[in-house]
């Protein structure tokens, strides 16, 4: 999920900074053209402005000195978008020739904020029936043969047309560049991100037992994670194990000790000194055994678990209390499918099924029923739950009576053998491993002890 999340963060980053790219890219190249359009079409009215010049200037001998053509058609058909004007300005009034296409028009004029020493102005304008012009226009001082002013028009529509059919062209190659892009990113981002799935897959199943170390060959980027995450793993069985060794050398330890005051009290008879050191030593014992087992216990569930068939333990455990309860002749009935498994260590597993079993074979009248499934109703695909039911036909309990035997060291009858810490250990073992085990009553008459524990 968390690799998920971050392909998808950085294929929505490199999104991002894609489009951006690409636009700011195309307004530049379309800015840019529009300059290398407008220059190119600043290029052609400067010809037909320097012929105009021109002919003001020299004039055919026997010509008129305004000119009446510059053999371009578009000047002469009306209102064309393309006009010339010459306006002479040495005059009480301004005489003004211009162009056919001109018809009864004049051509506005430019504001004179050009550089200085500029031969020509350049701009656009509004000219006749509202067309946008490109203009450019230039004065002249003949001397004794006056001072004109000359200009030169062009529909600005061409200008317009050319950079819209050029935005149009790289707009969809863009969009097809975009599209190529985007789905390299993805698929970069992809194949980048897989060893990282596979990590992630690999601890998911080192976590449910299904393997014990990251397997297979990693990029030289992801390699030194994996060999850590190796190491990691390993340094915490070799801790499990050093505290598991650490807690029987202290239960040795532990044992001899007690064993001798135990004899040496036993040795004096009905001293009351010896008793009250029978009853402490006895309490001891059982406070020693009840914590070794909580620190062992703890140990165990803290190393990553493996995954055990339950099918075959349940088998073997039914069979071993047959035997042990021959005299009583017990049927112990079995329905275990072969899928269902235990995410832990099988000799917790045998303890706590090897104690429900064994209890209930102490209060059934003639028969015990194991039911074991991987219960669909609380099981998903990141927990998935094993459920261990065992049904006895003996008396039952009552409510008050199931919370009494769940408690540690509790008989309710003390002519049936043990310690009274059968229950109370499966509550404590099923805990330390996430589960929860639920008395109540059975369909066959007598106690039901239901054991839920995480699955595989």
């Amino acid at each position: 999920m968390r690799a998920n999340s971050l392909a998808l963060r950085l294929f929505l980053w490199a999104t991002g900074w894609t489009v951006i790219i690409l636009i700011v890219t195309g307004i530049a190249l379309s800015t840019l053209y529009r300059h290398a359009v407008e220059r190119a079409f600043d290029r052609r009215l400067d010809v037909y402005l320097r012929t105009l010049v021109a002919d003001v200037a020299s004039p055919e001998e026997g010509s008129d000195k305004f000119p009446q053509s510059i053999g371009e058609p578009l000047f002469e058909l009306p209102l064309s978008g393309w006009y010339w004007q010459v306006t002479r300005l040495d005059t009480k009034t301004p005489e003004v020739h211009s162009s056919r296409s001109l018809w009864d028009s004049n051509l506005p004029h430019l504001p004179d904020d050009q550089p200085a020493g500029a031969e020509s102005r350049q701009g656009y304008a509004q000219g006749p029936e509202d067309q946008d012009l490109r203009l450019i226009e230039r004065n002249i001082d003949l001397g004794n043969d006056g001072r004109y002013l000359i200009a030169v028009a062009g529909d600005a529509a061409e200008i317009d047309d050319e950079t819209h059919s050029f935005d149009r062209v790289i707009g969809g190659t863009f969009a097809a560049l975009t599209v190529a892009l985007l789905l390299t990113t993805a698929l970069q981002v992809r194949f980048g991100l897989a060893p990282l799935t596979r990590i992630s897959e690999s601890l998911a199943a080192i976590r449910s037992g299904r393997a014990e170390r990251l397997q297979g060959e990693f990029p030289v980027e992801i390699a030194p994670l994996a060999r850590e995450t190796n190491a990691l793993i390993d340094a915490n069985r070799e801790i499990v194990e050093r505290a598991r060794t650490h807690v029987g050398n202290l239960a040795h330890a532990l044992k001899t000790p007690l064993s001798v005051l135990v004899n040496e009290a036993g040795a004096r008879g009905n001293d009351p000194l010896a008793q009250k050191v029978l009853e402490q030593t006895e309490i001891m014992r059982d406070q020693v055994a009840r914590q070794l087992e909580r620190a062992r216990l703890a140990a165990r569930s803290s190393v990553v678990g493996t995954l055990i068939d339950v099918m075959p333990v349940v088998t073997a455990l039914a069979r071993t209390m047959e035997k042990l309860y021959r005299t009583r002749d017990i049927a112990i009935d079995i329905d275990a499918p072969e899928h269902a498994r235990f995410r832990g260590e099988q000799q917790d597993l045998e303890e706590m099924i090897g104690n429900l079993v064994d209890n209930g074979c102490k209060w059934a009248q003639s028969r015990v029923a194991i039911e074991v499934t991987a219960d669909p109703s609380t099981s998903d695909a990141a927990n998935p739950r094993v459920r261990i039911v065992v049904d006895d036909d003996g008396p039952g309990l009552s409510p008050a009576e199931r919370e009494q035997v769940a408690l540690r060291g509790q008989r309710l009858d003390e002519t049936k053998p043990g310690s009274g810490l059968g229950l109370s250990i499966v509550v404590e073992l099923a805990g330390l491993y996430g589960g929860v085990l639920t008395l109540g009553t059975a369909p066959i008459g007598g106690l039901r002890a239901e054991l839920a524990l995480p699955g595989g």
